[in-house]
């Protein structure tokens, strides 16, 4: 006979300890300690991480999709994995495991720390005067630093298993945990790095 689940009493389903993300990892106690990307990291309890693009017919819509989403979602870019959502959502699964093995810590609170860690602050733009073009160096927005962050880890996670003996599951975990501790030899973190680097000189 089938084991029964047992589903959270209606009185419970309020509370932030009931709703945990593929029934395993808590909400509570995750905190996103950079002022300035708060509103744009929604760690609004899911337990299952789709939203079905309600959101994208808004305005900075994407803003309230909880955070382990938008990484699912940027694990099926480029078009060579479009719309092979449950193979994200297996790979992202499988990563927060890893991590919870390496860490001890809650996943969820090991990602946010890697977003803050690894989203560039400073980046340059192009402006054309008289002719020519000039490189500029301006602050990124809050919104845009949070995509980068995602769009570097799911990269570093690519790269790392293209040709390697590694799955990408222990790529994006060891990226995600490297950048959380702002070392150096995360692929994300490097490229923040070189980023600000380029804003700099171009001051």
């Amino acid at each position: 006979m089938a084991e029964q689940v047992k589903l959270p009493e209606l009185s419970e389903v309020g509370n932030l300890g009931a709703i945990r993300l593929f029934g395993k990892w808590s909400w509570e106690g995750v905190e996103v300690r950079d002022p300035s990307l708060k509103k744009y990291i929604s760690l609004r309890p899911v337990v299952l991480p789709h939203t079905g693009g309600r959101h994208e017919h808004r305005r900075f819509g994407k803003a309230e999709v909880p955070i382990v989403e938008r990484l699912i979602n940027r694990l099926m870019q480029p078009g060579r994995n479009g719309g092979k959502k449950a193979l994200a959502y297996n790979i992202v699964k499988a990563a927060f495991e890893i991590i919870n093995l390496e860490t001890g810590e809650n996943p969820i609170q090991v990602l946010v720390r890697a977003i803050e860690n690894a989203a560039p602050r400073e980046e340059t733009t192009r402006i054309m005067y008289g002719g020519i073009v000039y490189r500029v160096s301006v602050d990124v927005s809050a919104q845009r630093r949070v995509d980068l962050a995602l769009r570097f880890m799911a990269e570093g996670a690519r790269l790392c298993a293209f040709g390697s003996s590694k799955t990408i599951e222990e790529c994006l975990a060891a990226e995600i945990i490297a950048a959380s501790k702002g070392d150096p030899s995360s692929y994300a973190i490097k490229q923040k790095e070189e980023i600000e680097r380029i804003a700099l000189s171009s001051r």
